[in-house]
């Protein structure tokens, strides 16, 4: 029988890992269970629950940030942020549906964890760009902390970005402090119709070279392109789409010269403030895949080179861009996958473009076989072992959920 156990503060998230550590017993962290399904199968004894460290600990919207809890709920720093016309503006997505859990559940230490970021990201950054300071607990059991609550804090080694990104397998996380910024007065989105993968991906590296400072750039084939624009838009063909944001009078004339811009790919159509809102938050929650059971992977490549990993990859697998055509994101039911999941193709259709690959969604078996994550090799892989050890000597806090190389160490 599974073991759970929740902290309510700080010190009993010490001693907890320190007593797994005394036992040698593996914690499977987690707070709300959203992203369980992300990354390898643990098989744990114990759960580690951050969901009961939860609540806002400060929030300065004249300094841009805000510090809580890394199990307060994404939804609740929204409507705090809302409140005051301000935003996450690296966009974090929940994920929760279409690993089959709960809408709305996320929260901000696993948006954090994992470093997923929406569409913004290729204007404003990715999660670990916001990421200010964190109160951490290592698989030492010893509590520690980083960064601070000015952007500008360069202390010592930048354990923020370290940490983001790392699945909880070098900390738990207690509290965080991250950058917020003020929401858009006006959004719109500019679409084009009809356009194949390589002109669409034409149009958005021109748009992103421009001058007119798009804070959006997806392409959806006419199958996505039909999820993503139901009772927004009439679904004609694949979506090419382009977002711009801030003053209405700057986002007027940004338009007006972004629809110049794009002459030579067709006709421009708009979707206004509440339209834009849905389109890319289907898109940032990858809402064309949500409901099946297909494979899903997202590679992350060049964006001249979008096109060409898609071609690569053979037959059986719907796709979509976003990131200008650097994030793709690419399903195919299982049978059609292979018994790997797709990992050889999708690899290989990465590995000419020095991109990488994760594997999103699959059986859990699945998840155990083959590789989840890009597999270091060399120098990086050799590193990577020696900071897992210095967090974690004893291998307790999420074993194996990146890589089964940590299994033996």
């Amino acid at each position: 029988m599974t073991e759970r156990l929740q902290p309510r503060n700080t010190p009993e998230l010490v001693d907890a890992i320190r007593s797994a550590v005394a036992a040698r017993t593996p914690l499977e962290i987690m707070s709300r269970g959203t992203k369980r399904g992300l990354g390898r199968p643990l098989r744990c004894d114990r759960i580690l629950d951050l969901s009961a460290l939860s609540g806002i600990d400060l929030y300065e919207p004249e300094e841009l940030v805000m510090t809580a809890a890394a199990g307060t709920p994404l939804a609740e720093i929204g409507d705090a942020l809302a409140e005051r016309r301000q935003q996450l503006a690296f966009e974090p997505p929940d994920l929760g549906p279409l690993l089959g859990a709960g809408a709305g559940q996320a929260t901000i230490g696993g948006i954090f964890a994992c470093n997923l970021s929406g569409s913004r990201r290729i204007k404003a950054g990715a999660a670990r760009d916001h990421l200010l300071g964190f109160t951490a607990v290592s698989g030492r059991g010893e509590e520690f902390r980083a960064g601070g609550r000015v952007v500008k804090n360069v202390t010592g080694y930048d354990l923020p970005k370290l940490l983001t990104g790392s699945y909880g397998t070098l900390a738990a996380m207690a509290s965080l402090t991250f950058k917020v910024l003020p929401a858009p007065e006006t959004t719109r989105t500019l679409l084009l119709r009809g356009l194949d993968d390589a002109s669409a991906i034409d149009a958005l590296t021109r748009a992103a070279g421009s001058p007119f400072e798009v804070a959006g750039a997806a392409h959806l084939p006419a199958g996505p392109a039909a999820r993503v624009l139901d009772g927004l838009a009439p679904a004609v063909g694949a979506a090419t789409a382009l977002r711009l944001e801030g003053f209405g009078p700057s986002v007027a004339s940004r338009g007006g010269g972004l629809t110049a811009l794009l002459s030579p790919f067709g006709e421009v159509e708009l979707l206004d403030d509440d339209r834009s809102a849905v389109f890319w938050r289907r898109i940032r929650d990858v809402e064309p895949f949500v409901g099946d059971d297909r494979i899903v992977w997202r590679l992350s490549v060049p964006p001249a080179d979008g096109a060409e990993a898609v071609a690569a990859l053979g037959g059986g697998w719907e796709h979509y861009y976003d990131w200008g055509g650097g994030l793709i994101w690419i399903a195919a039911g299982i049978e059609a996958a292979g018994p790997d999941a797709g990992a050889s193709r999708v690899r290989a259709a990465v590995s000419a473009t020095s991109g990488h690959a994760t594997l999103i969604r699959a059986p859990a078996e699945i998840r155990a076989a083959v590789d989840v994550f890009q597999p270091p090799a060399g120098a990086l892989a050799a590193l990577s072992r020696r900071v897992k050890r210095s967090f974690d000597p004893e291998g307790v806090l999420n074993p194996g959920r990146m890589y089964a190389a940590d299994l033996d160490e």
